[in-house]
């Protein structure tokens, strides 16, 4: 095993794992951040997504070796009080059905919001792609992610 320096949601963090441990477990089982959801472990699903530098990552198939200095943010990290506007907008927008795959959706639709503020329905179908509801909310995920849009 090996010890690795990270940062996730603005703190420094030492773990001592395999190098070839993912993140997912890293943050899960290492830090007790269990937010980001297992789903398939081959980065088909989605529901493991967190922030990498800003950007949507599947942490299920990261390494840990590969985190290097890169900033991670987890659906706990991205904000104190839930209230972050796309969390806002999941309530308003009812979509939690059972909500397993609730945090990797909203992680994805923040990275994809962060750099595209006035989305089309077929941007957001195409950011979204990855990521499976097994309750088929896509709908009310979509209609979330215009009303994050007009928060942001």
């Amino acid at each position: 095993m090996k010890e690795y320096n990270i940062r996730v949601n603005g703190e420094s963090h030492i773990v001592e794992v395999h190098e070839d441990t993912p993140l997912m477990w890293v943050l899960r089982d290492s830090l007790g951040l269990v937010g980001t959801k297992y789903g398939c472990g081959i980065a088909q699903c989605g529901a493991c997504t967190v922030h990498v530098d800003g950007e949507a990552m599947r942490s299920c198939s990261m390494p840990i070796s590969s985190v290097g200095d890169k900033s991670i943010v987890t659906i706990e990290g991205l904000s104190k009080e839930g209230d972050h506007p796309v969390q806002q907008a999941w309530d308003e927008a009812d979509v939690s059905q059972c909500g397993y795959c609730q945090a990797g959706q909203i992680m994805t639709a923040v990275a994809f919001l962060n750099k595209n503020r006035t989305p089309s329905d077929d941007a957001i179908e195409e950011a979204m792609h990855g990521n499976i509801c097994r309750c088929g909310t896509y709908n009310r995920v979509k209609k979330a992610i215009k009303i994050a849009a007009d928060k942001m």
